[in-house]
């Protein structure tokens, strides 16, 4: 289903990197950091003087630069572009009532659904007005590692972001809530987490009516698939497995149909738990709720074990998966160690961002060689992986090689297949590595034995750590939170250890990934010794 597809925007950037080893990503015209690489490639090159000077004096981002006002208006475009949607934009009439969610005077069995009485204010509500600073560094310079850069000196510009958490005053009565939760695209350790969170804070609320959508989009359109009626009864162990319990599927049906079957069952809440794809579905579904004026709901939880969403410090699975990992690490590491010229091969998760094997092979400190898509690589000439390789038997005896599913597709035949979110589907690099390499040996007379591992599907299925326990768990509240506060069209998420509320077109314009010239990457090459591999 198109409209539930994600698909990254074009890039604009015009200008290749003289040095491959550290390429530039080119991004959408949103990413400060690759207009603050550009303009300093633009104007260090000769052949690129014109360029150099116009990215100078206007960014990619569309600021002015010669304009003494552009500071100001920038935030204030910022400030416009991260404004919540709100119910009241399309109800302007719309009045609050005191929260009914409240810690003090709390009494489960009593049903409070006019507001909880106390004499007292409670102080557990999150002003309108609370903000969280977006980036916390102040870059000097453009050439300071990780710089993320506006304009040309590096001007600090504050960038503020909107507080999550229960507010004083909320826009839907309890008792006429129907909630609905679903989960979409790939399994991912938390789910379950998330669910069980989502619908304890529902019922603290004063919510009846909670239901599971099945098999995500797909439980709207297919007649067999039956709503499952939600309670803390049902969800209170379901933490303790992986999974979903709603179970998942990729694609959908149209978003009218969606919209549709929502009237249908009058649901006026809609928790969405997904990546980009699933995200860029539930805008589209806000969208329509709006244009239709319905007084619906529509947030959403980041779900990627890839940790490749825009703008949030990690998502939740992350933490679980890079742990998992260490597993499967440590099993190539022994089985490298105890051959005669031995080499592990594992293969990571990270379609277009490397998080997972840079964390995995920190972590572990067993990896000689970790590829990421961000970072070019050569496997065969005199700086390629397998001549580093060659290297490592001699002087080690033997070699780990941590590399992401999307690294090197390059040198793999395309497909042009698509699975139904629309994903490239990708060709497997783990398995190219491990023939090239038994190939490579073979040619040049050193014996090795070459072991290959993929715990992918291992990773995906298992149950959230503790770590990401406690963040599915809060992410799951302050969902909620945020539903009843009136908000609509938002995503939540942790940023600078705060937890803040986005407008999702913000966090799906393209995929985060690495920056090859952080801070983190630097110390993934030091853990591990590696070269440039091009």
């Amino acid at each position: 289903m198109e409209a539930l597809s994600y698909s990254p925007s074009p890039s604009p950037c015009p200008i290749p990197s003289p040095r491959p080893s550290r390429r530039v990503v080119c991004l959408p015209t949103r990413c400060p950091r690759s207009c603050r690489v550009m303009r300093a490639i633009a104007s260090s090159s000769s052949a690129g003087v014109d360029q150099g000077t116009t990215m100078k004096n206007k960014g990619c981002n569309g600021v002015d630069f010669k304009d003494p006002d552009w500071k100001p208006k920038f935030q204030k475009d910022f400030e416009s572009r991260f404004d919540l949607p709100h119910i009241r934009d399309v109800f302007p009439n719309a009045s609050p009532i005191p929260s009914t969610f409240c810690l003090r005077m709390r009494t489960p069995t009593e049903d409070f659904a006019g507001g909880y009485p106390s004499d007292e204010k409670w102080h557990g509500y999150i002003n309108n007005n609370d903000r969280v600073l977006l980036k916390v560094i102040r870059y000097s310079s453009p050439t300071s590692a990780g710089a993320e850069c506006i304009d040309p000196d590096c001007t600090w510009v504050e960038q503020w972001v909107h507080r999550a958490g229960p507010r004083e005053e909320i826009y839907f009565q309890p008792e006429e809530v129907k909630a609905a939760i679903v989960t979409c695209g790939g399994l991912c350790p938390g789910l379950n987490d998330v669910i069980r969170h989502i619908v304890i804070t529902l019922e603290i609320y004063g919510v009846k009516k909670i239901v599971g959508i099945p098999f995500g989009y797909r439980g709207f359109s297919n007649e067999g698939l039956t709503e499952m009626p939600l309670s803390r009864k049902v969800v209170q162990n379901i933490h303790l497995s992986g999974g979903s319990l709603l179970g998942v599927s990729r694609g959908g049906p149209p978003i009218s149909d969606i919209v549709d079957n929502m009237e249908k069952r009058e649901i006026n809440m809609l928790f969405v738990l997904g990546g980009n794809g699933t995200h860029a579905g539930a805008n589209a579904i806000h969208n329509e709720c709006r244009k239709r004026g319905l007084k619906v709901a529509v947030v959403g939880v980041p779900k990627t074990i890839d940790n490749d969403i825009l703008l949030m410090d990690k998502t939740f699975g992350f933490d679980t998966a890079v742990e998992e990992a260490q597993r499967a690490i440590n099993s190539a590491y022994i089985e490298a160690h105890s051959a005669y010229h031995g080499i592990g091969v594992v293969k990571l998760m990270g379609r277009s961002s490397g998080f997972i094997a840079m964390h995995a092979s920190l972590a572990s400190g067993q990896i000689d060689i970790c590829l990421i898509p961000e970072v070019p690589f050569d496997l065969h000439g005199p700086h390629g992986v397998l001549r580093h390789l060659k290297y490592l038997i001699e002087m080690k005896g033997s070699a780990v090689v941590c590399v992401a599913e999307g690294a090197g597709q390059d040198f793999l035949e395309k497909t042009n297949a698509k699975d139904a979110s629309g994903n490239i589907v990708l060709s497997d690099i783990g398995v190219h590595v491990q023939q090239e390499t038994k190939k490579y040996f073979k040619e040049i007379g050193i014996p090795a034995d070459i072991k290959y591992i993929d715990p992918t599907y291992m990773i995906r299925a298992c149950r959230a750590n503790a770590s990401d326990g406690i963040l599915c768990t809060v992410l799951g509240q302050n969902a909620v939170h945020g539903a009843f506060a009136g908000y609509s069209g938002i995503t939540v998420g942790i940023c600078n250890t705060h937890y803040v509320y986005f407008p999702i077109p913000e966090v799906i314009s393209y995929p985060r990934a690495v920056d090859p010239n952080s801070r983190m990457w630097h110390r993934c090459l030091t853990s591990t010794g590696q070269p440039d591999f091009i």
